[in-house]
């Protein structure tokens, strides 16, 4: 029985991640590209700099781009991005928690210490907030500006 759990437990991890690499895939990669490097002076990086966010306690702040868009000036590894990014609220809260996993986890990614995997709670708590992608780049954490 404790066999059949722990087979249980795999395969529901596996689906997640395969999930989230789907949904990565299908709205976020065009602009970020399947490697997570972004395209040069158009859309920022997120390998290597989503670990940098969530130091800098942006978590909710990286649902709330996911969920609501981003519209203003920011700064990744030293380079200036001026876009707008559109937000995805039609994705469900377990989409929504999924992508920001595969990304926290993805091209040398990692959760900085004592962060666990993105839900689906966590992503709802932030939906019945709703926002304006100004007033989501109004939440980047300061020493990311």
């Amino acid at each position: 029985m404790k066999y059949l759990l722990l087979m249980l437990i795999a395969s529901t991890s596996l689906a997640a991640a395969q999930n989230g690499k789907s949904l990565y895939t299908a709205n976020c990669a065009s602009c970020h590209q399947a490697t997570g490097k972004g395209i040069p002076n158009a859309f920022p990086p997120l390998a290597g700099h989503f670990p940098a966010i969530l130091a800098a306690d942006g978590r909710k702040y990286t649902i709330n781009v996911v969920l609501y868009g981003l519209n203003g000036s920011i700064k990744v590894n030293g380079k200036t991005y001026n876009g707008a990014m559109p937000g995805f609220t039609q994705l469900s809260d377990a989409d929504i928690a999924a992508i920001l996993n595969q990304v926290s986890t993805s091209w040398k990614n990692t959760l900085p210490d004592m962060q666990k995997p993105y839900t689906a709670d966590e992503v709802k708590a932030e939906r019945a907030a709703k926002k304006t992608p100004e007033q989501v780049h109004d939440l980047r954490p300061k020493t990311l500006k």
